[in-house]
C-alpha cells in the first residue's frame, strides 16, 4: 500500500521524502492508495480536518492521528514522521506536569523501543530509562557519521565524518546523574536542551550546569540550552525575564518556550519577548558576564 503522509504546516522536523506532503494536494495530485494526516498541536485540528476533506479526492483511505488527537505513539519507523535522523528510542514520562501532555496521553512509565540510528534524539524523557537503555543510545549516537567530500590541495577526497549529536528532546536536570555527564561530554553533542519549567527546575538545572561545564563542556556555542516556560497563567514579563537572565548566568543558554493553550493563542507581547530572547547576542553577553 502506498501512504501519503500530510502536515498542516512544516517545520524543520517535516520529512523531505516524495511521499511526505504539507498542506493541500498538489496539482497533479499523487497516486496513492491512503493518506495519513499528522496533527502535532491541537490548534491546527480544524485545519486537519478541512485538508482531510481534499485529500479524501485523492484517495479512498484518509486518516487524521499524531499528538494532537491524543493517539499514542508506538515503534518508531525512521523518516516516517520526522526526518531522517530524528529518532524517538522510548515513549512516555514518568513526571505528571501539569503543563504537559505527554505523560496522559504515552502513559507515566517510560516504554524502551528498539534503538534506531539517528543523531538527534527526540525522547520525551530518556534519563528516566533504564541504564542498559541510555548506555546503548550513546553507543548508537558515537557510531553514527556520513561519508563527505573534502577538498584538498591536492584534490578532494572522501572522509568520514561524525554526525555530532543532539538531545532537542531534553534531559531532564534532575535525573542527570555523574557516569550520564560522562557519557554526553565524551559524546561532544551538538546541542542538549534541560528545562525550567517550574521552580523546582531551578536547583537541578544549576547542579546539571555545573556538573557538564566542570567536565570540560565548554558553554561558548550555546551547546548547553534550556527551554523556558513562560507566559502562562500568572506569570508576567518581569518574572519571565528575571528566569531568563537567571539562566544565562548559569553559562546555559535560555530559550523561551511560550505557553499555548488547546487554542493556541499567543499574546502580542509574550511573542515578542521570545523573539527578543531568540537573539544569540543578547544572552551571549550575559553568559560572558556570567564567568
Amino acid at each position: 500500500m502506498t501512504l501519503a503522509r500530510v502536515f498542516v504546516v512544516r517545520t524543520s522536523a517535516t520529512p523531505d521524502d516524495p511521499l511526505a506532503f504539507v498542506g493541500a494536494p498538489p496539482d497533479p495530485a499523487p497516486r496513492v492508495d491512503a493518506v495519513y494526516i499528522c496533527v502535532v498541536f491541537t490548534w491546527h485540528l480544524a485545519e486537519a480536518e478541512r485538508l482531510a476533506v481534499l485529500w479524501s479526492r485523492v484517495a479512498p483511505h484518509v486518516v487524521i492521528g499524531g499528538p494532537a488527537t491524543g493517539m499514542r505513539g508506538e515503534d518508531f519507523v525512521p523518516g516516517l514522521f520526522v526526518k531522517q535522523g530524528r529518532v524517538i528510542t522510548s515513549r512516555g514520562c514518568p513526571n505528571r506536569c501539569w503543563f504537559c501532555s505527554v505523560w496522559r496521553r504515552e502513559g507515566a512509565v517510560v516504554r524502551e523501543l528498539p534503538i534506531r540510528d539517528g543523531h538527534d534524539v527526540l525522547d520525551d524523557n530518556l534519563l528516566a530509562c533504564s541504564e542498559d537503555h541510555i548506555r546503548a543510545v550513546f553507543a548508537m549516537l558515537k557510531r553514527q557519521g556520513e561519508w563527505v567530500w573534502r577538498k584538498s590541495k591536492k584534490g578532494g577526497r572522501w572522509a568520514w565524518k561524525r554526525q555530532r549529536a543532539k538531545f532537542t528532546g531534553g534531559l531532564e536536570a534532575a535525573r542527570l546523574k555523574e557516569w550520564h555527564a560522562d557519557l554526553v561530554v565524551d559524546l561532544k553533542p551538538e546541542t542538549l536542551f534541560f528545562a525550567l519549567d517550574t521552580k523546582d527546575d531551578w536547583e537541578p538545572l544549576v547542579a546539571a550546569s555545573r556538573l557538564l561545564i566542570a567536565r570540560g563542556m565548554h558553554w561558548k556555542g550555546h551547546r548547553i540550552r534550556a527551554y523556558v516556560l513562560c507566559g502562562y497563567k500568572g506569570d508576567t514579563l518581569d518574572m519571565a525575564e528575571a528566569r531568563m537572565r537567571a539562566v544565562a548566568g548559569l553559562r546555559v543558554f535560555p530559550m523561551a518556550m511560550l505557553w499555548r493553550g488547546k487554542d493556541g493563542e499567543r499574546d502580542k507581547d509574550w511573542i515578542k519577548f521570545a523573539g527578543h530572547w531568540a537573539n544569540p547576542i543578547i544572552a551571549g553577553a550575559l553568559m560572558r558576564e556570567a564567568r
